[in-house]
């Protein structure tokens, strides 16, 4: 014990020490954890046991990352993603899958159960790290973060049927039909439990706890139900992190997600430099100098055909842009696959030499990963040019004065701007989807603009202290959020007027100097119309 204590206190030493240069050059702190874990692999040796301890408490660092995840999207919110999850998931990994299974059959002889076990390994991206770093980016709530987010939940999921497939492969008491079934009844059991906990009880819970008006028993019941909800799912066979990913999507439904995903982050930054450590704890030395090569080939080849892949498949759906975006954002091996791999050795379905190569290249993968996504708009320009006219529009001084700013083009918006005309209202639009924004000026809108009225700047900019109203029709709760949060900055003589689809979206923007919410979609557009018109009388 004493030991890993000296190992853990060196160990924070030179992460804070590599961090701090790294950060000198704009290097991600992922590097910064991934170098420390492989320098103090030469200075110390842990042993399996304290490696063993470790790695469970790294993992906790991916079980906070998918409930803060999940708080960002609600169970109505998976159901408006169906098609990037379910669609775009199934694509990435059975594509994926499949012609890895086949190239590792084929070309390196491998036995099919092994192979289709390596091929499926090699479908998973890293959730931590990509999700870390569009957070960071601020591209999580963008068209191709959104895409990849969805991706990255499927492969989540996948990881289940995977590590049952291992089961199945070397199982030699249980019928296949009786692992599926069990699998099947346990799904059920986790998911009913942890909805109906989360319909009936959840909130009440946390309105209790925030009766006694203090802050450290309000986290620790944040912590029991993370935690609970983790162990429950993997009480009944699947993994911690879709325990906690289950959880957050059910507190997303109440008023206090806001609250408790700012408490979180700290605690998921900490545990999640951890589990980086522990990545580059598994880096072995010995076999990059032995097998250099063969790893640098297969990494570049992975990871472009990865790429190729899911671009293909993704550029059928959406604008090319941002599906050579999502691919370069998914094209690594994640940190599953290296449990996946764990789990095959220890069945004897793949040799030590093979699961040590895997091991180094997927880390390596993992490395580039950051600098990848921290440049990927450069990279993207190689290929697809960003349309620059429409920021440069944006960028045009306006000079309007009682105007009305509308925030969102979706449904509701269109519909709005259609009433707007017909009562000659002067108006602008703004919108943060280049595909919403091309469109409309195709068809002939000449007062929308490509701008995220989720920055301050733009609001000033677009002369919001001497407009009529700001209207907000957004979908998305995150962002809602954030532009209410905006306009509540310029105080309380701003005509604000949002709309929402649900009691909880009203309920998490009580707290701002919003004038006006409307939660009624069958009128909202005649109720909006109204309303302005008010302002204009004003």
């Amino acid at each position: 014990m004493e030991h890993l204590l000296i190992g853990l206190i060196v160990t924070i030493a030179i992460a804070t020490v590599v961090n701090v240069f790294l950060k000198k050059f704009d290097i991600p702190t992922v590097i910064g954890y991934i170098l420390t874990g492989l320098i103090i692999t030469q200075i110390f040796d842990f042993g399996n046991h304290s490696k063993e301890t470790l790695a469970h408490l790294a993992e906790f660092g991916i079980v906070f990352l998918m409930f803060t995840i999940g708080l960002e999207f609600s169970i109505s919110h998976m159901r408006a993603m169906k098609k990037e999850v379910f669609v775009y998931g199934t694509l990435q990994v059975l594509l994926s899958g499949i012609l890895f299974t086949f190239l590792a059959h084929t070309l390196f002889d491998i036995n099919l159960k092994s192979a289709i076990v390596v091929g499926m390994a090699l479908s998973l991206s890293s959730t931590a790290i990509v999700l870390k770093v569009l957070n960071e980016n601020g591209d999580i709530h963008t068209g191709y973060g959104r895409v990849t987010l969805g991706i990255l939940l499927f492969q989540d999921l996948a990881v289940i049927p995977m590590l049952l497939m291992i089961s199945i492969f070397t199982s030699e008491n249980a019928s296949i039909s009786e692992l599926l079934m069990h699998t099947v009844i346990s799904a059920i059991i986790v998911f009913v439990i942890l909805f109906a906990v989360g319909k009936y009880f959840i909130e009440r819970f946390f309105n209790w706890v925030t009766s006694s008006e203090s802050e450290e028993i309000f986290l620790a019941s944040v912590i029991l139900t993370v935690i609970a909800a983790s162990v429950l799912a993997e009480f009944f066979g699947f993994s911690f992190s879709l325990g906690a990913f289950i959880a957050g999507m059910t507190i997303a439904e109440t008023k206090y997600r806001y609250r408790i995903e700012a408490d979180l982050v700290p605690f998921r930054d900490i545990l999640l430099g951890i589990f980086f450590v522990t990545i580059g704890m598994q880096i072995d030395i010995a076999i990059i100098s032995d097998y250099g090569l063969v790893i640098l080939g297969l990494l570049v080849a992975i990871m472009l055909m990865k790429a190729l892949i899911l671009f293909g498949a993704l550029r059928f759906f959406m604008q090319s842009r941002s599906a050579l975006k999502s691919a370069l954002a998914l094209m690594q091996v994640g940190e599953f696959a290296l449990a996946i791999f764990a789990l095959a050795r220890t069945n004897d379905l793949i040799t030590e030499q093979t699961n040590q190569i895997m091991i180094v290249t997927i880390v390596l993968s993992m490395i580039l990963t950051p600098f990848i996504l921290k440049n990927i708009k450069t990279l993207a320009d190689l290929l697809f040019v960003e349309p620059t006219q429409l920021r440069e529009r944006a960028l045009v001084s306006t000079g309007y004065k009682d105007h009305l700013i509308v925030c969102g083009y979706g449904a509701v918006g269109r519909q709005l701007v259609e009433r707007l005309k017909k009562k000659n209202i002067l108006y602008i639009i703004l919108e943060h989807d280049v595909k919403l924004v091309d469109q409309a000026i195709a068809d002939g809108e000449e007062s929308i603009f490509l701008a995220n009225a989720a920055q301050k700047s733009i609001l000033e900019h677009f002369n919001i202290k001497e407009s009529m109203a700001v209207v907000t029709t957004v979908n998305n709760p995150h962002q809602l959020r954030l532009i209410c949060e905006n306009i509540h900055s310029f105080g309380k003589k701003i005509n604000s007027v949002v709309t929402v689809k649900n009691q909880s979206q009203e309920d998490s923007i009580k707290d701002l100097d919003i004038t006006h919410v409307i939660n009624r979609r069958e009128t909202i557009t005649e109720l909006l119309a109204t309303q302005i018109c008010a302002f204009k009388k004003v």
